[in-house]
C-alpha cells in the first residue's frame, strides 16, 4: 500500500491538527479546512513537527513538512481529487452531519471520507452521505503523534476494501490499529469513559482526592496514566459529551456525574484551560 497522496482534514483543532500532522510527516500533502481560525491551525500542526524534531521523533526537516500543508476555511473549498478526508470536528451529531454532507457533495466518488468520532455511530452518521460504503471512522488519540492507536469502525454499509485501506494506511503511519463494529462508544470511549465516570463518582463522594485515585490505577493496575488525569487531556468537556451520548443509547449507567458537570460549566475542562480534576498550569 503506497502513502496517500493527498490528505484532508476537516476541523484545525488539537485533533484535527495532530492528524493532519502525521500525515504531512508521512509524506502526504494536507489541506485543512477550518472555519474559526487557519493561522491557528497551522500554528498548532508547526509547533507540534517542532516538538517531535525537539524529542528526536522527526527525522526529516519540520520546514519541509509544513510545507506540504495548507488550509481553506469551509469543506466546500476541498480539492475534489483526494485520497482521504477525515473529520475531526466536535462532537456534536449535528454539526458532524453538516461537515460530512458538505465533504460528500465536493470530494470525488473515489475518495475515502471517515470520522475521528469518539462514540457517535457510524451507521448514523454516514446515512447523511449518498455513498455510506466509503464511509469509516478513524479514531485518533489525543495527542495524535504520540499515541500509538488508532480505532477503526465498520460500519454495516462500509466496503471492506474501504477498511482494508484504512488499516493499511494506520499502518504505514506507525500505529496500530483495532478493529470494531458500529455500537454506542465502540470499544475504546465506552470502557474509558465507565471507568472515568467511576474514579469522577469516588471524588464526588470523597473516598480519596484525584492525585490517589489516579495513582492507585497507575500502579496497582499499570495503568500508564489514571482515570481523572485522563479525562483532563481528553478535556471535560469532550467526555461530558460522550457520556451525554452513551447514556442515550445506553442507559444510565453512563449518567455523568455533577461534578463533571459542574467543572465545566465554570471552564474547567482539563489541560488546555489549565485546570480539570488536576492543576495544569504549572507541568
Amino acid at each position: 500500500m503506497t502513502v496517500p497522496s493527498k490528505v484532508a482534514v476537516v476541523g484545525g483543532g488539537r485533533m484535527g491538527a495532530g492528524i493532519a500532522q502525521v500525515f504531512a510527516a508521512l509524506g502526504s500533502t494536507v489541506v485543512i479546512a477550518e472555519a474559526a481560525d487557519q493561522k491557528a491551525a497551522l500554528e498548532r500542526v508547526e509547533v507540534g513537527l517542532a516538538r517531535a524534531h525537539e524529542r528526536g521523533k522527526l527525522d526529516a526537516d519540520p520546514t519541509e513538512i509544513l510545507a506540504r500543508v495548507t488550509t481553506v476555511g469551509s469543506p466546500d473549498e476541498l480539492p475534489a481529487e483526494l485520497d482521504l478526508v477525515v473529520e475531526a470536528v466536535p462532537e456534536i451529531p449535528s454539526l458532524k452531519v453538516e461537515v460530512l454532507t458538505l465533504i460528500d457533495k465536493t470530494v470525488s466518488a473515489e475518495t475515502v471520507i471517515a470520522s475521528n468520532t469518539s462514540s457517535i455511530s457510524i451507521a448514523e452518521l454516514g446515512a447523511a452521505l449518498n455513498d455510506p460504503a466509503r464511509f469509516v471512522g478513524m479514531h485518533f488519540f489525543n495527542p495524535v503523534p504520540a499515541s500509538t492507536l488508532v480505532e477503526i469502525v465498520r460500519a454495516p454499509a462500509t466496503s471492506p476494501d474501504v477498511v482494508d485501506r484504512v488499516r493499511a494506511w494506520v499502518s504505514l503511519l506507525g500505529k496500530t490499529e483495532v478493529l470494531v463494529n458500529d455500537s454506542p462508544g465502540f470499544a475504546t470511549s465506552r470502557l474509558g469513559v465507565c471507568l472515568g465516570l467511576e474514579a469522577i463518582r469516588m471524588l464526588e463522594e470523597g473516598v480519596a482526592d484525584a492525585e490517589s485515585i489516579d495513582r492507585a490505577m497507575e500502579l496497582g493496575y499499570k495503568h500508564p496514566m489514571g482515570p481523572l488525569r485522563s479525562t483532563d487531556l481528553v478535556g471535560l468537556d469532550v467526555r461530558l459529551a460522550i457520556a451525554e451520548h452513551l447514556e442515550s443509547t445506553l442507559g444510565d449507567r453512563f449518567a455523568p456525574p455533577q461534578l463533571l458537570r459542574d467543572k465545566v460549566a465554570r471552564g474547567e475542562l482539563g489541560r488546555k484551560s489549565g485546570r480539570g480534576f488536576h492543576d495544569w498550569e504549572v507541568k
